[in-house]
């Protein structure tokens, strides 16, 4: 159980993450000061470095058991903060936390308390603090890390928080939580010319024209994801060579999110839009090129888990259900679910709280004692008291 002087101690510390953002691949000092704020909780392990900056903390009953990973996100994002509310903003600056992670960090670090302090009967119970969640490339570079083989997980469970939903009400459902999601450069090469000229070259300009409604045509995200043919192309950035007024562009680029109700659908989105950009590149006499960044698997609650996960929310009495899921956004929790039973539960911060990635936006530090509380009952449910 939390005291008084814990929820001060853990309000501060999540304050200070606040103001130290380091964003996905970055997190050096982030993780720095988990392993600073763990040393103290005597886990049977600490392991760093895996997948790039990740830490795991193993609280180990030495009782045969299954292992139950509970995750948070070490990364911020690149957004300039602008916040007068608090007194703790980003000291860094063009990067902030407004997407919660100090918060969801700072849960976990409640939850060793607790488990430091009254142990589970058996098992072992994994604090995994993983780096670059937003860009949708730290939970595969973890579970690919050989030394996430010694830890791996048979359950695995997360919390988001969720603006938009009723303070302490978790939105969760079996099946679908967050949207598959690739990110897709289309780079068009052509040939400058003088502007007085443009005839010399060969531009890219009317293939954008033509390019970007067609992409945007693939999918308007009709039906939200609850429906399995749900589609959405979003244009984020196009540029067409350079900001002069004497030289015809020889080169372009569109960058395009792709969204999907599922894994299985997003080869398909992706095959057609590159199809796309080709026949386009070929009717302007154009060459193109592509990269896929940010490509973020479907993260699904696995119903074992869900059910576990429900349990455990009505013996504490945390109302939940079904509002406003699965989400378009996507996360990459969804990897730990490959290999163990997993679930994504969703926190609401309050119906009018600052949404997501807004540079208002600043994680409640009530939400820290709730969150912890769900993980805690979670893991003893599975694993016991000692």
């Amino acid at each position: 159980m939390l005291t008084n002087s814990d929820l001060i101690e853990l309000a501060e510390f999540r304050r200070d993450l606040h103001r130290r953002p380091e964003v996905s691949g970055e997190e050096v000092e982030t993780a720095k000061s988990i392993v600073a704020a763990l040393k103290p909780m005597s886990p049977t392990r600490i392991l760093t470095g895996l997948g790039g900056h990740g830490v795991a903390a193993v609280f180990d009953s030495g009782n045969d058991g299954p292992t139950v990973l509970f995750r948070a996100e070490l990364d911020a994002l690149p957004i300039p903060e602008q916040n007068d509310r608090i007194d703790w903003p980003s000291e860094i600056a063009g990067k902030s936390h407004v997407c919660g992670h100090d918060g969801h960090m700072t849960m976990l670090l409640a939850l060793g308390r607790m488990i430091s302090r009254q142990a589970v009967a058996r098992g072992r119970v994994i604090l995994m603090f993983q780096p670059s969640e937003e860009d949708g490339s730290g939970a595969k570079a973890v579970v690919a890390d050989p030394a996430y083989q010694e830890i791996k997980a048979d359950w695995a469970f997360a919390i988001h928080n969720a603006p938009g939903s009723p303070f302490g009400f978790v939105s969760t459902r079996a099946g679908l939580m967050n949207c598959a999601s690739l990110g897709l450069r289309i780079k068009l090469s052509g040939k400058t010319a003088h502007a007085a000229d443009p005839q010399d070259g060969v531009s890219p300009a009317l293939a954008v024209a033509k390019l970007i409604p067609a992409l945007d045509a693939l999918g308007q995200g009709e039906g939200g994801p609850r429906n399995d043919d749900f589609r959405l192309v979003t244009i984020t950035h196009a540029n067409i060579g350079e900001p002069t007024f004497g030289v015809a562009p020889g080169e372009a680029e569109i960058f395009a999110t792709l969204r999907t109700a599922g894994d299985e659908k997003m080869e398909s989105l992706e095959k057609t839009a590159r199809s796309i950009a080709i026949a386009v590149a070929e009717e302007f006499g154009l060459g193109v090129a592509f990269e896929v960044r940010d490509h973020f698997a479907a993260s699904v609650n696995d119903p074992d888990a869900y059910a576990v996960a429900t349990k455990a929310l009505d013996a504490i009495g945390v109302p939940h259900g079904q509002e406003s899921i699965p989400m378009r956004a996507s996360e990459d929790f969804g990897v730990f679910g490959w290999g163990a039973k997993a679930a994504m539960l969703c926190l609401g911060p309050g119906e009018n709280h600052a949404a997501l990635h807004n540079p208002d936006y600043d994680f409640p530090d009530d939400l820290i004692p709730i969150g912890s509380a769900i993980f805690e009952r979670i893991a003893r449910d599975l694993l016991g008291t000692a």
